[in-house]
């Protein structure tokens, strides 16, 4: 390659700038400052000035000013970004056309990527593309040659990258007729071959047609409608409720802004229409689409998960390079194929927690166009992306993992969820929960990871996910049931910690609840699991330990104060060694007693409470002596041996306490736990002090060691 040239070639001024900058930044990395272009004859001196190394950016239109060489030498490699867009033509092609005096005329067009080859004749050329083309006259692997390296859909879903995308029609709701059916496919036909000029100016003239069919008020009328009303009873409420309608044309994108601040007036900043803006738009228009500082804040808020900004009307702008990872719904009311078509359904792959995929609901039947696309992708993508239809693939998905939740519940009866009151339903959710728990004691002998409770909280949460792509799909009595065993999955991951330690509170509980029934079943009712407890859980509340003991769940009743005293001995974790070791070990022996059958419900609960009456006064011994929470951990320290107390008074020990906290906190650096001679000099001063003191040698040894693990905790989880 003798040192070769990078010469980065694209079709845009912005992405140019944006590759610029990326490479730019990353100049001490590369060794070498990054330049780029401003024109062809700039170009020119950039590659004449120099025989090797180099990387210079550029655009296609500065190659397109001439035809001459700009450079006979070969280590020049060219790199072409979004190498699916323009880069074509490598013969020349003679054009005939009518004239304007009538007569015909014989034009040589010759097409970019001669061009470009013809101005580095020597160059070597690599293309990069997310939608390789593959037709007659725009082939990406005629220009740039056979795959280098191919990183297909499939491997970027595997790799958690991006998430699969899936279909829904609903040409059906829009009632379009047979006539406009075929004239969209006509359209369609026409798109696949729009690199003939003669077949660009037919398109053209369909143009009109088409826009007055699909831009008819009774038309886009019934668009509305149904977007509405797919949005709000089955999107609004999925992750961060943002969606993207794609309009057929500018005019038409105004017309659905229009109609649906005319059916929901107070969605003003829920809904905005991004597009470029023209010449001759009404004024009316103009205060709409805005300036560019408008479309930015736009595209700021949009990104915003937080932002009221929800639903964003798009045309031609924000379908590629456009990137909102909670972006999940796209409904399509545009002609679109090939490649833009896979690039604008792209907009909602990207990942987001647990976003299960993204869908797109289509208006105009571009399943065939979806297909086709698909075909210049590997078998792989074909084999598994092929068919996105939710009815085929969603769907199905959801029925398996909805009788796999029934299954593992067969055996309680939550019939009354469908149809009671909300205590009713707060009642059977408490009661799923304690079944659930209960089936765990029964199946002890299983290992943990095989726990029924681990496996019910799996399988809802896909049942969950699948059901955000075609609850479209699901009558309201399924939709209701799903939400039950969600409201019961949420309650088990709170109580048991699962789901990689994310913790719910109280009041998270009770709102996921809540929009579940919102989402599900447009259910007014507030359902409280807990309605007498105000927030959180409290340990020492002996109001809410009586409710507790008292509650006819037993399984629940156990799960819950396990769970609170385990949360409250990880707070001691943090902070007192000595105390969490005690707490920790009772705790231990209490379950792995009930776990064996040696405790009933009853007896196990009775523990339980006992040790939180335990962790309750330890937590006052502290305040009773007068002394903060470092000191309190400090005194356990010292005084962990039993006998310690019987040679020292009483004041003795608090001013050795307090004067070990001060040293410690004076002489403490940044990570000196992970330096051996910083841990030296510290054990020397604690030392030190307990020599000072007087402290009986015998014991010296273990204190040291203790104080040194409650420093080493100590320092790990307070701010420097």
């Amino acid at each position: 390659m003798e040192s070769p040239t990078i010469v980065v070639i694209t079709d845009r001024n912005d992405l140019d700038d944006q590759l610029y900058g990326q490479f730019a930044r990353c100049k001490d990395f590369l060794r070498q400052t990054p330049q780029q272009a401003k024109s062809r004859q700039h170009l020119q001196e950039l590659l004449g000035n120099r025989q090797a190394n180099g990387i210079i950016f550029t655009t296609m239109q500065k190659f397109v000013e001439s035809q001459d060489a700009l450079s006979l030498r070969r280590n020049i490699v060219v790199m072409a970004d979004e190498a699916h867009r323009g880069q074509y033509g490598l013969s020349e092609k003679v054009v005939v056309k009518q004239g304007k005096n009538g007569e015909l005329e014989a034009h040589t067009v010759i097409g970019t990527a001669r061009i470009i080859r013809d101005s580095l004749p020597n160059a070597t050329y690599i293309g990069f593309t997310g939608t390789p083309i593959s037709a007659k006259d725009r082939s990406t692997r005629e220009v740039f040659g056979d795959y280098i390296d191919i990183y297909d859909m499939t491997q970027a879903v595997e790799d958690g990258a991006t998430r699969p995308v899936y279909y829904e029609s609903r040409v059906i709701h829009l009632k379009l007729d047979e006539p406009v059916l075929q004239l969209i496919d006509a359209e369609y036909d026409l798109l696949a071959q729009n690199a003939d000029p003669y077949v660009v100016e037919k398109s053209k003239q369909k143009l009109g047609q088409m826009e007055a069919i699909l831009g008819a008020d009774n038309t886009v009328a019934s668009l509305v409608d149904d977007i509405l009303n797919h949005y709000e009873n089955y999107r609004a409420n999925l992750l961060t409720g943002k969606a993207m309608i794609v309009a057929y044309s500018r005019f038409i994108a105004m017309k659905i802004y229009r109609r649906i601040l005319e059916l929901r007036p107070d969605w003003q900043e829920k809904v905005g229409v991004v597009m470029t803006q023209g010449n001759n738009d009404p004024e009316d228009w103009r205060q709409i689409i805005g300036n560019k500082a408008h479309k930015e804040d736009l595209a700021r808020r949009f990104k915003d998960n937080n932002s009221p900004l929800k639903i964003a009307i798009v045309v031609d702008m924000w379908l590629t390079g456009f990137d909102v990872p909670s972006l999940a719904t796209m409904y399509v009311y545009k002609l679109m194929s090939g490649h833009n078509l896979m690039q604008a359904i792209a907009r909602v792959n990207r990942v987001f927690g647990d976003k299960e995929g993204g869908l797109v609901v289509d208006y105009v039947g571009i399943a065939q166009a979806l297909k086709q696309a698909m075909n210049d992708y590997t078998n792989r993508d074909k084999t598994n992306y092929g068919d996105t239809d939710i009815s085929k693939t969603a769907y199905a998905k959801f029925q398996e993992k909805l009788s796999v939740c029934r299954d593992l519940l067969h055996g309680f009866d939550y019939a009354a969820f469908i149809g009671g009151s909300d205590l009713e339903r707060a009642k059977t959710i408490s009661g799923g929960v304690n079944f659930m728990l209960g089936r765990r004691v029964v199946e002890r002998d299983l290992p943990d990871k095989e726990q029924t409770h681990n496996i019910y909280i799996k399988e809802a949460l896909l049942l969950r996910q699948t059901l955000s792509l075609c609850s479209s799909l699901v009558d309201e009595s399924r939709r209701l049931e799903c939400a039950y065993f969600e409201a019961v999955r949420t309650m088990l991951v709170r109580l048991t910690n699962a789901g990689n330690g994310r913790k719910f509170t109280l009041p998270e509980i009770n709102e996921r609840i809540n929009e579940l029934l919102r989402q599900s079943i447009k259910s007014e009712g507030v359902i409280n699991l807990f309605s007498d407890v105000g927030m959180e859980f409290s340990l020492f509340d002996p109001k809410f330990l009586e409710e507790v003991a008292n509650m006819k769940e037993k399984n629940l009743a156990v799960e819950l104060l396990r769970r609170l005293i385990a949360e409250q001995v990880s707070i001691y974790r943090r902070t007192n060694v000595v105390k969490s070791e005690k707490f920790s070990e009772i705790i231990q022996s209490v379950m792995n007693r009930y776990l064996n059958g040696m405790l009933t419900n009853e007896e196990v609960i009775q523990e339980l409470l006992k040790l939180a009456k335990d962790i309750a006064a330890a937590n006052a011994e502290g305040e009773a002596l007068g002394l903060n929470a470092e000191e309190s951990a400090f005194y356990d320290a010292l005084t962990k041996p039993q006998a310690i107390k019987d040679f020292y008074q009483h004041e003795e020990l608090i001013a050795i306490t307090r004067e070990l906290t001060d040293m410690l906190r004076q002489n403490r650096t940044i990570d000196w736990q992970r330096k051996e001679s910083a841990r030296a000099g510290m054990r020397r001063l604690v030392k030190r002090l307990l020599k000072k003191h007087k402290y009986p040698p015998e014991g010296m040894e273990d204190a040291v060691q203790t104080v040194m693990s409650q420093c080493e905790m100590w320092t790990d989880n307070l701010d420097m």
